[in-house]
């Protein structure tokens, strides 16, 4: 696992696009504003591509990489095309599946659930359909936390790129399978659960 994940608080910046298909960010630590991640979906198909621009966006397969900025993985977030629920698949940074997501059905909340490689619960996420605010739950404990920061109308209205501040809890150990779980979540949060 590498060190970078022990840190409790990132700011990640979707990058500005008007007309943008493939989903990259940066991570930034808020304490000195370096970049100390990159998140990149560099396979994108035409048709994949296409369909972004449609009503369907939230169905189309994904696979987003975050490195280090020497290159080097971190985790890498993978789904299939979703035509009702998502599964998505969660790998460390030698390829080896370490968690799933299960977005849940039917909930009054938006979230989903967060299991290991053997698909047993790790946590769940929380949110609420109208806000940009979602919770890491375990047993009533929060071990982290994403929220949405706005940048301005301007930005905002015109283009599609969004920043998220997380922050993950100090009592979460540095080594604990839901740090790289909850860092892959952030990347596919708002292509599993925002329209």
């Amino acid at each position: 696992m590498s060190d970078i994940l022990g840190k409790n608080l990132f700011l990640v910046k979707e990058h500005v696009g008007m007309f943008k298909a493939a989903n990259n960010f940066d991570i930034y630590d808020p304490e000195n504003g370096e970049i100390v991640m990159e998140c990149r979906e560099e396979k994108l198909g035409p048709m994949t591509k296409l369909f972004r621009f449609t009503k369907y966006k939230r169905n189309t397969p994904f696979d987003i990489q975050v490195r280090t900025t020497d290159g080097q993985q971190v985790v890498r977030v993978k789904r299939g095309t979703s035509f009702i629920l998502s599964k998505v698949q969660v790998f460390d940074e030698n390829d080896e599946l370490i968690g799933i997501f299960k977005q849940k059905f039917f909930t009054m909340t938006s979230g989903f659930n967060v299991l290991d490689a053997d698909e047993q619960p790790v946590c769940h996420l929380k949110g609420k359909w109208t806000g940009w605010e979602f919770k890491f739950i375990v047993k009533d404990i929060e071990l982290a936390k994403i929220s949405k920061k706005w940048t301005g109308l301007g930005k905002e209205f015109f283009t599609s790129a969004d920043n998220y501040i997380l922050q993950l809890s100090e009592d979460l150990p540095a080594d604990n399978i839901a740090r790289p779980l909850i860092i892959a979540a952030v990347m596919c949060v708002d292509m599993v659960l925002k329209p």
